[in-house]
């Protein structure tokens, strides 16, 4: 059974980092763990024509890249609905003061996975050579373009 829980943080003052850390090689969760970012929200005491950048470093991907620009009286949330998977992250207002929330869902998967992949080609290789035999292939029809047809009508008449 999955386990999911609600995950807020708040940037403020430059250079302020958040860091989500994954729980690797847990045993109550062998699917791992996945964190949804739902919202990102300028708050509002934010100065005005402050633009605010967040950036999001991943450890998995070693990917450093802007989520969010926010700007008081401009953009004051975004929702980009991004995941990140089994990987630890971190959050940093590389531009402004905020403050800026982040919010969104901590999921977490306890359950195995089991690879049926093995049992069901077998069942479906099966499947289809009785149906290939119940059944003959259907013939496909001949569909000519009618642009082409036309224009050898009007070449045949000049």
């Amino acid at each position: 059974m999955a386990e999911e829980s609600f995950y807020g943080v708040t940037l403020s003052g430059q250079d302020s980092t958040v860091e989500w850390d994954v729980i690797s090689n847990d045993e109550d969760f062998p699917r791992g763990q996945k964190l949804i970012i739902k919202q990102i929200l300028l708050g509002a005491e934010a100065k005005e024509d402050e633009y605010n950048v967040v950036e999001v470093f991943t450890v998995k991907d070693s990917l450093r890249i802007p989520i969010a620009v926010l700007k008081a009286g401009e953009t004051r949330a975004l929702n980009p609905d991004v995941e990140f998977y089994d990987t630890s992250v971190t959050f940093k207002l590389i531009k402004g003061n905020g403050p800026v929330y982040i919010l969104g869902q901590n999921l977490k998967d306890d359950v195995e996975v089991v690879d049926m992949e093995d049992e069901d080609t077998d069942e479906e290789d099966d499947g289809e050579e009785e149906e290939d035999e119940a059944h003959p292939p259907k013939k496909k029809q001949k569909v000519e373009n009618n642009s082409d047809a036309k224009n050898t009508k009007n070449n045949k008449k000049k």
